[in-house]
Parts: C-alpha cells; structure tokens; sequence
C-alpha cells in the first residue's frame, strides 16, 4: 500500500515549521488568503520559508486574488505549489506556470462537474467548507462521496485530526491528507502533541 501523503497548512510560527519538518510531512501551506485568520504575508513568509529544509513542498494558498498579488507573492518567495481555494477559474490557475492545486468546496450545495474543469491541476483537494469559504474551517464531508476515476491525485481536507483520519483514509483512499484546524490550539497556532498524532494516525492506517 503506497503512503498517504501529509500536508500541514496555514503555518504562521517558525517552531511550528521546524516541528513539521521533523516529523517528516511532505507539504507545507502559507496562507496569503485575506479573509483566513492564518493569513500571512511576504516578510512572515520569508521567515518561515528560511527554516523549511529540502524535500518539502511549499505551498501558497490563495483565494480569489488579484493576478498582480499574486505574482508579486511568487515573485519574492520560492514556493513550489499554488493552491486556489476560490472561484479562480482553470486558465486562471494555469496562467502563472506553476503546478496548481484546486479545492473543490464539498460542503453545503457541492457541483462535482466543476472536478472536470482543472484537467492540468497537479492535484484537487476536497474541502468541507460550502462554497465561499476559505479553509481550515474544521468541517468534515461524506468521504464516501470521493471521486474514484479521477486523473488529478485527491487530497482530502476538512473535519480532519488524529481521531478521524484513519477512516478518511480507509474510506477515501486519497494521494494525500490535508489538516489545518485539526492540529491547532487556536487559529495559526499548530499544536506540537497534536501533529504527531495526526502523523501517527496516517502511518498507521497506512500500516506503516
């Protein structure tokens, strides 16, 4: 059975990212999305990308944003994935020739039509959240309603910790898991206990 791939989003603390980095997650999500109460910005970011070692992706969130913030964003980090959680269309996605993630918000009145519209994302993530909302909302969905004949990987997100994972993972069979609200004390601020269980959860329903 492959790993389950783990990403911890809406970092703001460098110990945090250094936490993360040691247990060995795979990704890392800065939050440049204004109405997310993780929302960073560049000097923040800079700070936090300094202490990310090699082999973990980074990645940059953003939420219906102009094309010019962005770029600026992408023009002072080194960040490897963007990821929209808005109306951004596909060709907007594209446009800034970076490999792309797109959440797909699954709560609430959820168009799954709209999965074939990112046919060049690298991934789409599946959030809890009704459409409109940013992430890290702590809302879970019916994992059962997951994809299967998708090409892009499937990253789940939503209602995720250490004590619901395991079944996400085993009813899903997602590329990856995504977790925000689910390893915090309070919003931004990443609980060490709780990562490594949540990490420890993944592993062990991956049997590893």
């Amino acid at each position: 059975m492959s790993r389950t791939k783990i990403k911890f989003c809406g970092l703001t603390r460098v110990e945090d990212v250094q936490h993360a980095a040691a247990l060995g997650v795979d990704a890392l999500g800065f939050v440049f999305c204004q109405q997310s109460p993780r929302c960073i910005d560049i000097e923040q970011a800079e700070k936090l990308l300094a202490v990310c070692p090699p082999f973990i992706t980074r990645v940059g969130l953003f939420m219906n944003d102009q094309a010019s913030t962005i770029k600026q964003i992408i023009k002072a980090l080194d960040l490897d994935v963007l990821q929209f959680h808005g109306d951004e269309s596909a060709e907007f996605c594209a446009s800034f020739g970076y490999r792309y993630m797109k959440s797909i918000a699954m709560g609430g009145a959820t168009d799954l039509a709209r999965l074939d519209e990112y046919t060049q994302a690298s991934a789409l993530l599946l959030d809890g959240n009704e459409p409109g909302q940013p992430g890290g909302s702590g809302d879970a969905f019916d994992w059962h309603s997951t994809p299967q004949v998708l090409e892009q990987a499937i990253i789940l997100a939503g209602g995720l910790d250490s004590h619901s994972v395991a079944d996400a993972i085993k009813q899903a069979r997602p590329y990856g898991v995504d977790v925000s609200s689910g390893i915090e004390s309070a919003k931004g601020i990443k609980d060490k206990t709780k990562m490594i269980k949540f990490v420890n959860a993944v592993r062990l329903a991956d049997g590893c």
